[in-house]
């Protein structure tokens, strides 16, 4: 499933790209979900860091979709953006947000699925996990390979990043649950780690992205496994 949104408050639009989208998905046996925005402060307001693909109109009321994007990308660095607009040199700006490219209005089913083609075709390029989590301006979708590991305290996790570190509330035991069966794995109760950040173990200590943590005497068998299964398998 392919999870798509469409920022346009022109509705003769908004249907036009729906029915493109669902055309080019029954052509090519993908399945899409459409959420359509009428503004860029709508989707920016309820932003939930799960689309795979926005096409965003420049041109709205309330909020453009140029300002839109710079403050969904705060969000997400991994949304494919599109941008629709009559006006080629207000698409060009979409660099700064790396935009993925522009459609011209009026919008030739053509133009559209070439476009939406390129969008598909990255994303069934990516070998790529991510995990949302919950923030006071949104939810913040993570690249797994951004983080670096997380750390419990008392009823919240932290996640370090290196985009920074991220609190919310949950708990190591669902985390643990949520990245199983990938390269994240408990040095103590209070870390999990993403092994390929592992730049020494030296006694009971494991350095992971420049921080010394301790690795418990319960634990210690198990990831040490686990690194030496790991570095023998990378």
């Amino acid at each position: 499933m392919i999870r798509t949104a469409i920022v346009e408050d022109d509705e003769i639009y908004q249907k036009q790209l729906s029915s493109y989208i669902t055309k080019y998905g029954e052509e090519h046996d993908e399945k899409f979900d459409i959420t359509v925005f009428p503004d860029g402060y709508d989707i920016v307001e309820r932003y939930s860091g799960n689309y795979d693909i926005i096409f965003l109109d420049i041109q709205m009321e309330h909020m453009d979709g140029m300002e839109a994007a710079r403050k969904i990308r705060k969000l997400d660095e991994n949304v494919i953006l599109i941008f629709i607009t009559n006006m080629a040199q207000y698409a060009i700006q979409g660099y700064e947000v790396n935009a993925l490219d522009y459609v011209l209005k009026p919008i030739s089913e053509f133009a559209f699925y070439q476009e939406l083609d390129k969008a598909v075709r990255r994303l069934k390029g990516r070998n790529e996990a991510f995990l949302t989590v919950a923030q006071e301006k949104g939810m913040m979708r993570l690249n797994l390979s951004q983080i670096s590991y997380l750390e419990s305290q008392g009823h919240q996790i932290i996640i370090h990043s290196d985009r920074g570190n991220y609190v919310f509330r949950d708990t190591m035991k669902q985390m643990e649950q949520k990245l199983s069966g990938g390269q994240f794995v408990r040095c103590n109760s209070g870390y999990l780690v993403n092994l390929r950040y592992v730049e020494e173990v030296s006694g009971s200590t494991v350095t992971v992205a420049g921080d010394k943590l301790q690795i418990s005497r319960p634990r210690r068998k198990s990831f040490m496994e686990a690194l030496t299964d790991y570095l023998g398998g990378k």
